[in-house]
């Protein structure tokens, strides 16, 4: 069965954890990528694909400068370069939002953090139909799946550019009820969270 974008699949955090999701667990593990590479399992796949373009860059650091900015005088940061973990799923996303210090959030074996007491997790659409589907589609439901309460994707290939707000996950419908999409040249908004308030606008999405 091929998925449609947005397409809601059932999904419970009780069901026993597959075959297949042990066996690509296992594999993952064992893996060991070229440099410039990164590996993650997304919906019942390893998916190994290359660091970003330098646009990609830009605008994952001048978002993390911005966070690490408005986040300061509280006890959370913005992270990068770690693996979330769910269920013998992994994702590396371009940022996330979670306590300072990540060693109080590790995972069942200490390959990374627990994707549960994630707060926020960002995405910088790349080029490419398998990129934008990766971050639109299959990543979207998985961080529902996962409980995570904000999604945000930077999209430049959204029309002019957009940024898509994600909130009110539903785990069980692997969906999120709540989306917000903002146009390039106009703030978005950050509605909750620790980074409630936070603006991404044009001093992060200007070419």
């Amino acid at each position: 069965m091929t998925a449609l974008a947005h397409e809601v699949i059932p999904v419970s955090d009780e069901e026993p954890v597959s075959d297949l999701d042990e066996f690509l667990w296992q594999t993952w593990k064992a893996m060991d990528p070229p440099e410039g590479y990164r590996a993650e399992i997304i919906e019942g796949s390893i998916e190994v694909s290359p660091t970003g373009r330098r646009r990609h860059g830009v605008l994952i650091n001048r978002l993390r400068r911005g966070l690490e900015t408005h986040l300061e005088h509280t006890d959370y940061a913005a992270h990068h370069d770690f693996n979330l973990i769910h269920r013998r799923k992994v994702w590396i996303p371009d940022l996330f939002v979670a306590l300072v210090d990540v060693d109080e959030i590790p995972d069942e074996e200490d390959l990374g953090v627990a994707a549960a007491d994630i707060e926020a997790v960002v995405e910088v659409v790349s080029p490419g139909w398998r990129n934008v589907q990766r971050d639109r589609v299959r990543k979207r439901r998985e961080y529902a799946r996962a409980g995570i309460p904000l999604y945000v994707l930077i999209d430049d290939f959204d029309g002019d550019g957009a940024v898509v707000l994600l909130t009110e996950p539903d785990p069980d419908r692997a969906a999120y009820a709540g989306e917000q999409r903002v146009p390039y040249g106009t703030d978005a908004v950050i509605p909750g969270g620790p980074a409630k308030g936070f603006v991404i606008g044009e001093a992060i999405t200007k070419p």
